[in-house]
């Protein structure tokens, strides 16, 4: 534990060192990826073994949409300690140099102003949070996919959290996430998570919890056999489905104020898919009961009427049904792996996504009997 907290030192001392500016320096977070803001900057160190090509055109993407999402200031690659390989020409995303060495992947990006946990747990947000960020991913949704961009990172967390579930062991929480899961199997063609065998090398984002609903990576880097990488990715966008630029892991802590105005954050899960997995989290939320009917209502009028195209106005549920169960069963794992993990049973939060689990199974059994 001493080596991990003074490795995780020495890196805090580097992010420091490649702000550009100097300023009061705060974690803001140190799970697999480290964030500190030093002044007016933030510093991320992302996950070891980010693929540089993939990071470089979804930062070269989110510099080109102003007014949409926050621009990047650069991005570098620390190698060791004592040497710093600058890689800060944004707008070039052509692959890696060979023989480039494999160092920890770093951004440098504007210091905002984000939601807090409090505004995030009490309901004292702004009140235009919602609706901004509902505009936000109307806008986003509408903007060309550049070339060679690649797929929106936000289905393969499903994945890589029925991974993670399937190591913790067997309980009725688990037993009933993993019927749920299957339920998901043929309309998403996903895999069977206990045919991968080991855990991923880049975790979901954990459970929410009450204090926030902010993602939490929750232990360190593991690897999955080659022959399973394609599927952790992520399960192709069913056919028929609307395709358009997704941010890939939407939810009201990608939104931070700079300059006066809101901006969507972290293009690190950015790409293109399904424009409804966008949406999917808040509606995830609001049918397992934890979303208030007026505030979904704010967010989904105001996706709809500043052009959204990932839902049908007269029936949004049509497309948002598949996606918000994919993520309702994506929140449950990921909580209740991180409560067993822990030690500490379900909190209420984890409790609604995992009894919403089974009104999914029940749905499905429901909806083979009217089959048969």
């Amino acid at each position: 534990m001493l080596r991990e907290d003074a490795a995780s030192a020495t890196l805090v001392d580097e992010l420091v060192r490649l702000a550009p500016r100097s300023g009061p320096v705060t974690v803001l977070k140190d799970t697999r990826v480290l964030v500190v803001r030093v002044g007016d900057v933030v510093v991320k160190a992302h996950p070891p073994g980010t693929e540089e090509g993939d990071l470089r055109r979804r930062l070269d993407a989110a510099g080109e949409l102003p007014g949409v999402m926050l621009a990047p200031l650069g991005l570098h690659r620390l190698d060791s300690p004592d040497r710093l390989d600058r890689l800060d020409h944004l707008g070039h995303a052509e692959a890696p140099h060979a023989g480039r060495p494999s160092g920890r992947l770093v951004t440098i990006w504007p210091a905002g102003e984000a939601l807090s946990p409090d505004d995030l747990a009490d309901g004292t947000m702004p009140q235009d949070a919602w609706e901004s960020g509902a505009r936000l991913l109307a806008h986003l949704h509408a903007s060309p996919p550049p070339a060679a961009m690649p797929p929106a990172g936000g289905p393969g967390r499903l994945v890589r959290a029925m991974v993670e579930l399937a190591q913790v062991g067997d309980s009725a929480e688990t037993r009933q996430i993993r019927e749920a899961y299957r339920t998901l199997a043929e309309p998403l063609h996903v895999p069977d998570p206990r045919a991968a065998g080991r855990p991923t090398d880049d975790h979901p984002t954990a459970g929410p919890s009450s204090a926030d609903h902010r993602a939490a990576e929750h232990h360190p880097a593991r690897h999955i056999s080659a022959g399973h990488r394609a599927a952790v990715r992520g399960p192709e966008p069913s056919r028929g489905r609307r395709h358009a630029l997704t941010h890939g892991d939407w939810h009201l802590g990608q939104l931070v104020r700079h300059e006066g105005a809101w901006l969507l954050i972290d293009p690190d899960d950015l790409g293109v898919g399904d424009p409804a997995w966008d949406l999917a989290r808040p509606a995830a939320w609001f049918a397992a009961g934890l979303l208030d009917p007026e505030l979904w209502h704010t967010f989904l009028s105001a996706y709809v009427g500043a052009g959204g195209i990932a839902v049908s106005p007269d029936d949004p549920w049509r497309e948002l049904d598949l996606p918000a169960r994919a993520l309702t069963v994506q929140l449950a794992a990921t909580a209740t792996v991180t409560a067993m993990r822990a030690g500490s049973a379900l909190d209420d939060v984890a409790a609604a996504l995992v009894s919403s689990c089974g009104r999914i199974v029940a749905a499905a059994g429901e909806r083979r009997q009217g089959e048969g």
